[in-house]
């Protein structure tokens, strides 16, 4: 499941770092998708419900494997990790799920890249596709990116602080 490299770093499964990589690949193409206007919206839902299921079979694959051993630090570094991640795996099923429901609320449905189409709820609900599509935009997508950003900053702090070579288990 894991291996050891020349400096003695303890890999994640190659799994889980092409599910780790992959998925920040479709965040960061989503929102670019995102910015390109309503051309691209039937792009950016399925680029979200493709990310949804990569998310899923994610923690799937981190239930069924075995991560490496943890690193030795203190306890409260371990807690901060533990909700860092937790938040981070919320965050990512909340965004495209928020998204998706917003859409079938609004009666619009998800045509995912032309090969699953999925139709909209018959009886629209605007009020509440404009709730969600609100949390998608003004709740979800900001707490992505500070739980992003607190897992990047946590990533660079035992890379060049402690010097732990953290990055190599994920390469």
């Amino acid at each position: 499941m894991t291996q050891i490299t020349s400096a003695r770093v303890i890999k994640y499964n190659l799994a889980a770092r092409i599910f780790h990589w992959i998925g920040a690949l479709l965040i960061v193409l989503a929102w670019f998708l995102a910015q390109q206007g309503e051309d691209y919206l039937s792009l950016h839902k399925s680029i979200g419900v493709s990310f949804l299921i990569w998310t899923m079979l994610r923690i799937a694959n981190r239930v069924f494997t075995k991560d490496p051993t943890p690193l030795p630090v203190s306890k409260i570094y371990t807690v901060i990790a533990n909700v860092v991640h937790l938040a981070l795996y919320v965050a990512m099923i909340v965004m495209p799920l928020t998204a998706f429901l917003a859409s079938m609320y609004g009666g619009y449905g998800v045509n995912v890249f032309g090969i699953i189409s999925i139709s909209g709820f018959k009886i629209p609900n605007t009020e509440l596709a404009d709730r969600l599509i609100d949390w998608h935009t003004d709740i979800v997508w900001p707490m992505l990116l500070i739980f992003v950003a607190a897992h990047i900053i946590g990533a660079l702090y035992h890379q060049f602080i402690l010097k732990d070579h953290i990055l190599s288990r994920m390469r």
